[in-house]
């Protein structure tokens, strides 16, 4: 019997049906168009990022269900390799995607979702996962924290969908707050070249209020996600959810968050969090 949801750091398998019929519903009602319309993932169409999460869908099951890799990516030796490496895989299938129609591009990302939601739910949430999260930092994560990262693929493609076409962003507490504490991880690693007194704490708040307010605090030699309210921050981040799925996923960059965030206390210290990156960029 896999561990209950309340050992979960971070709780997001049950979400996934969810996160993808928010994307078919909006897919259903494009124009012919609307599918070709440009988007902030740099040179991707609404199209293209359509075919890209059916990609995700389809490597996952081949990768993680039937063990199957088909492309030899050779020795990598580093993450700058590793990410021209995905780059290559993904201007490879877009490329191809073009030849498929947006009905069937919709019909095989309705199936493979289903798919491999079905997939994930038969994985033990603290086995080791198939894949490290290179962006947190780490060599070796648990399967929670693999299925925290698809989830925030998926969530991060559906909003540059959404931006493109002016559609009503998921900015709900339930898909949102789990999406942006999976983020959240990254933080520590933006800060991970900075020193600071033992006890140092940065505060990254997302929307309003309190309950909105994410903390990492400076240990003996590194920094590290803290539940700690009491103690004063010596940074404050301010910042909206359209700013930082945005900025995280180099939607945009730091020099224009900036004029987006408000930060209080030491801003030098502060604006280090405008550099954390949550995806393979």
């Amino acid at each position: 019997m896999f561990p209950q949801h309340s050992d979960i750091p971070v709780v997001t398998l049950p979400l996934f049906p969810l996160l993808d019929q928010h994307l078919l519903n909006l897919l259903q009602q494009l124009s012919p168009e609307e599918w070709n319309l440009p988007t902030i993932a740099k040179q991707w169409t609404v199209k293209d990022i359509a075919a890209h999460l059916l990609d995700g869908n389809l490597r996952g099951l081949s990768f993680s269900r039937d063990r199957y890799f088909g492309v030899d990516s050779g020795p990598i030796h580093s993450y700058e390799e590793l990410i021209v490496f995905l780059n290559s895989l993904n201007h490879q299938w877009t490329n191809a995607a073009q030849r498929l129609s947006p009905a069937l591009l919709m019909g095989l990302l309705e199936w493979s979702g289903k798919q491999y939601h079905e997939h994930l739910c038969t994985l033990n949430p603290f086995d080791h996962a198939i894949f490290a999260v290179a962006w947190a930092g780490q060599e070796q994560s648990e399967n929670w924290f693999h299925i925290a990262r698809e989830y925030t693929e998926k969530y991060i493609h559906q909003q540059q969908i959404r931006d493109a076409l002016g559609a009503e962003p998921l900015f709900s507490e339930e898909l949102f707050r789990p999406f942006i504490r999976t983020f959240l991880y990254a933080l520590p690693v933006a800060y991970r070249n900075r020193t600071a007194p033992k006890g140092t704490i940065i505060a990254l708040q997302i929307g309003q209020g309190a309950a909105n307010e994410h903390r990492i605090l400076r240990t003996n030699n590194e920094w590290v996600l803290t539940e700690v309210s009491e103690a004063q921050a010596a940074a404050t981040i301010i910042m909206q959810p359209d700013t930082a799925w945005k900025l995280f996923s180099k939607g945009i960059s730091p020099e224009t968050a900036l004029a987006q965030v408000a930060i209080s206390g030491d801003k030098d210290l502060g604006s280090i969090a405008l550099n954390m990156v949550a995806v393979m960029a």
